[in-house]
């Protein structure tokens, strides 16, 4: 039996410029399913520790952003459904999200992205 699902909102902030809301995988089952079982892809989820992704189970692409220990973001890339995405040593988390997030948030490697905690 798995540990219940424990997703942190957290901001993705940039420059100081907040991106987004997203989600933080906190237990080490929600690390390894990622978006699997998932219907609604909206909010970004992190996952940290984590260097490269799968999207086995998966029935729509995700866009995947890996971020190494600087918080650079170190690769972006487009994955299909039931491929493995690419072992990126440097990475410290990835983020994976819909289709199109890399596009739409202006993502590309040099940029720094960090996570912080949603204050209450």
């Amino acid at each position: 039996m798995s540990a219940p699902s424990q997703l942190q909102p957290v901001w993705l902030v940039s420059d100081g410029r907040v991106l987004g809301a997203a989600m933080r995988a906190t237990t080490r089952a929600d690390r390894r399913r990622g978006f699997i079982g998932f219907d609604d892809l909206s909010n970004p989820l992190v996952i940290d520790p984590c260097k490269w992704i799968h999207t086995l189970g998966m029935h729509s692409p995700l866009d995947v952003v890996y971020v190494d220990e600087n918080n650079t973001v170190v690769n972006a890339e487009s994955i299909k459904p039931w491929r493995v995405g690419a072992y990126v040593r440097s990475a410290r988390f990835v983020i994976e999200a819909e289709p199109g997030f890399i596009d739409k948030w202006g993502i590309t490697p040099g940029l720094t992205i960090e996570v912080r905690d949603v204050q209450h």
